[in-house]
């Protein structure tokens, strides 16, 4: 895949990036191991110091950054600013509170003195997703450089620009060289990377099959890594719920980031009492989103980031549709420039049909009608993926109950599932392993060091 800012609105190129040699990748590792011999030496609360000028810096511009979201994979400019705003407060989170959560754990057992300390390991290569192109890097390089590691990303092929800035914002914020460095770099150029003994560890963000080629080359060469990979979240609607209220927020929920997001729900699973009240409120929901340019302060939902996405989540709802689906409303690509799909909504979606078995990555949601609470639970887990999972019910007590059982690896009861930097993110089954965020996201990538004097 060529890196290119590929405008998703205007279908046009609009900047080419050569990709590095290996002689540059070598010596941007090289920087990186030498920046970790004195970052890792650096006091956390300097390193706090510094990651708040960061966060000054996104604020600061965070209306240049929305745009430049848009013009890459059509972002609104809205919500563009609205993540980076987020990739301030996780910044500052972790500014305030990594001291205390690296901080050393007295353990009392047989020996004179026993403790636990948590220290950096080395350079942590993340490969990151076009979809949150900001919070996606920023939600763990955060936590990475608080514990005294250096980051190296390899950004996604279509968002270059966006990486490009990313790296500059911390120049800016005075880091020192080499702490966090940005590589033009196809996908299949990320096993040398890994491989190479200064990197200890890599973390992923993106597709099922990226996730499985990274673990295999972590494995291969035994090293630690994080994947934030796919799902297929479902959203369970009782009876008893508010489902005017609920039914906006499906659309809201199905509809962010034009349906590529990960966490965003997409199965919509409905008590039968009140299937058909529900889809009605739904569809009239979804029917009055505002799509458009992402650079009109009006727009609720922009292009698709691609015409490959574009043509996948077409083929998706057409086959779903020959196996029996129907479509209440949208189905198709807009008759407009750009890579527009109509939000779209399909009913009678059962096994076999992508809307029920695959993740769809765009706005589609899939309505299923279940048979009373324990049908709804077993479809709900009826997915090979398990990152979040919302539930939507005035008895609170019976909510708890339903988390429990179900796989994912967070469960929202009356919100849509959300990453927070206070909060572990990340999912089970195919959806990954690891956690990001949290005193988790930051332990995830250090050496939980015993030390015993005996």
């Amino acid at each position: 895949m060529p890196i290119q800012t590929l405008n998703p609105t205007t279908e046009k190129i609009e900047k080419t990036f050569s990709e590095d040699s290996e002689e540059i990748i070598r010596e941007k590792i090289d920087r990186a191991q030498a920046a970790f011999q004195s970052w890792k030496d650096v006091s956390v609360p300097e390193r706090a110091r510094m990651l708040r000028a960061v966060a000054d810096r996104l604020e600061e511009g965070k209306r240049d950054y929305a745009v430049l979201m848009a013009r890459e994979m059509g972002r609104p400019v809205t919500a563009g600013v609205s993540e980076i705003v987020k990739c301030a407060w996780v910044c500052r989170y972790y500014a305030e509170n990594a001291e205390t959560m690296l901080a050393r754990e007295d353990i009392v057992c047989d020996s004179e003195k026993s403790y636990v300390r948590f220290d950096p390991i080395g350079i942590i290569l993340a490969v990151m997703p076009w979809n949150f192109p900001f919070w996606q890097v920023f939600r763990s390089a955060a936590p990475a450089l608080m514990a005294g590691n250096v980051y190296l990303l390899k950004h996604a092929s279509n968002v270059p620009q966006c990486a490009q800035a990313i790296e500059d914002v911390f120049r800016a914020a005075r880091f020192p060289a080499g702490i966090v460095g940005n590589m033009f770099l196809s996908s299949s150029r990320v096993e040398t990377v890994v491989a190479d003994p200064r990197v200890r560890a890599v973390t992923l963000t993106g597709s099922e099959g990226a996730g499985s080629a990274v673990a295999a080359a972590a494995g291969k060469n035994l090293k630690k890594s994080v994947l934030e990979l796919g799902g297929s979240d479902p959203f369970l609607v009782f009876p008893d719920c508010d489902i005017e209220s609920v039914a906006g927020t499906a659309a809201a929920d199905r509809l962010r980031n034009a349906g590529q997001t990960c966490v965003a729900a997409k199965r919509f699973i409905i008590h039968e009492r009140i299937a058909d009240e529900f889809i009605t409120q739904f569809k009239k929901h979804v029917e009055e989103y505002i799509v458009g340019d992402p650079m009109d302060e009006r727009t609720q939902m922009g292009p698709l980031a691609s015409e490959t996405i574009l043509e996948d989540i077409g083929y998706q709802v057409a086959e779903s549709v020959r196996k029996g689906a129907t479509i209440l409303t949208g189905g198709s690509r807009l008759a407009r420039e750009g890579f527009f799909f109509a939000p779209t909504i399909l009913t009678n979606v059962g096994p076999g049909m992508p809307a029920y078995d695959e993740e769809l990555f765009g706005p589609v949601a899939s309505v299923i009608v279940a048979h009373g609470d324990e049908d709804m639970i077993r479809r709900a887990n009826d997915t090979p993926y398990g990152l979040g999972a919302s539930i939507w019910t005035r008895d609170k007590e019976k909510a708890e109950r339903i988390a429990g059982l179900l796989d994912a690896g967070f469960v929202a009861i009356n919100a849509m599932v959300q990453s927070d930097p206070r909060l572990p993110f990340g999912g089970v089954k195919r959806s990954g392993y690891g956690r990001e965020l949290a005193q988790y996201g930051i332990r995830e990538f250090v050496n939980i060091k015993t030390v015993s004097i005996g």
